[in-house]
C-alpha cells in the first residue's frame, strides 16, 4: 500500500504514467525528429508543411478515425500507430481533410489534389520558382531580379545594397578658428 502511494507520487511528480516506460525520446515524422515527450498533435505541428490549423484537423482524423489520442507524448506511440500517422500525414484527404485545407490544390505536374511536406515542399516550392523564371512570367522576372512578388510598393521598402542617404556636414574641428562674422 505504501509503494502504491510511493508511485502515484512519482506520476504526479513527473506527470507521465507507468506505461510510458518504454517512451522514446526522438521520433522521426515525415522527415523530421521530433521530441518524444510532445503531444502527438504538437509533434504533426512541428513538421514543416503543417500549420496550427492542419495538425489540429488532422489530429481530429486520428482520435475518430484511427483511434489514436491526440493528447499522447508522440514517444508512447507504437511502430504501428507512427506508420498509421504516416500514411495520414502523406494522404489527408483519405482520411476526410477538407481540400481547402490542403497546400497544392491542383498541382501543376499532376492536376490533382495534394498536402506536400518537409523536403518535398521545399523541393516543389523551388520548381515552381524556376518554372516561372524560365517561362519568363511577370512573377518569374521579380524572382530573378530579387524584388518583391505580390505588387508591394517598392519605394522605400525592400532595399538592398549600399545605403545612399543624406550626409551630415562636417564638423568643426577644436581648436580651429571659428568664422567671424562681419556685424559690428
Amino acid at each position: 500500500m505504501a509503494e502504491e502511494k510511493n508511485t502515484q507520487g512519482n506520476e504526479k511528480q513527473h506527470g507521465r504514467k507507468e506505461s510510458s516506460a518504454r517512451l522514446t525520446s526522438v521520433i522521426r515524422i515525415s522527415g523530421k525528429d521530433v521530441n518524444g515527450s510532445l503531444s502527438v498533435e504538437r509533434a504533426i505541428d512541428s513538421v514543416k508543411g503543417i500549420g496550427r490549423d492542419m495538425a489540429r484537423a488532422m489530429s481530429y482524423a486520428l482520435e475518430n478515425k484511427l483511434g489514436i489520442d491526440p493528447k499522447d507524448e508522440i514517444g508512447s506511440l507504437s511502430e504501428e500507430n507512427i506508420t498509421k500517422l504516416e500514411t495520414l500525414i502523406k494522404d489527408p484527404q483519405k482520411y476526410g481533410i477538407p481540400r481547402f485545407m490542403l497546400n497544392r490544390n491542383k498541382d501543376f505536374e499532376t492536376g490533382k489534389d495534394m498536402h506536400v511536406v518537409g523536403n518535398d515542399l521545399i523541393f516543389a516550392n523551388r520548381q515552381d520558382v524556376s518554372r516561372d523564371v524560365t517561362l519568363r512570367t511577370w512573377r518569374g522576372s521579380r524572382h530573378q531580379y530579387g524584388q518583391k512578388v505580390r505588387g508591394q510598393h517598392t519605394r522605400s521598402t525592400g532595399r538592398t545594397g549600399a545605403t545612399m542617404g543624406v550626409t551630415k556636414k562636417q564638423a568643426v574641428k577644436p581648436g580651429a578658428p571659428a568664422a567671424k562674422s562681419d556685424k559690428k
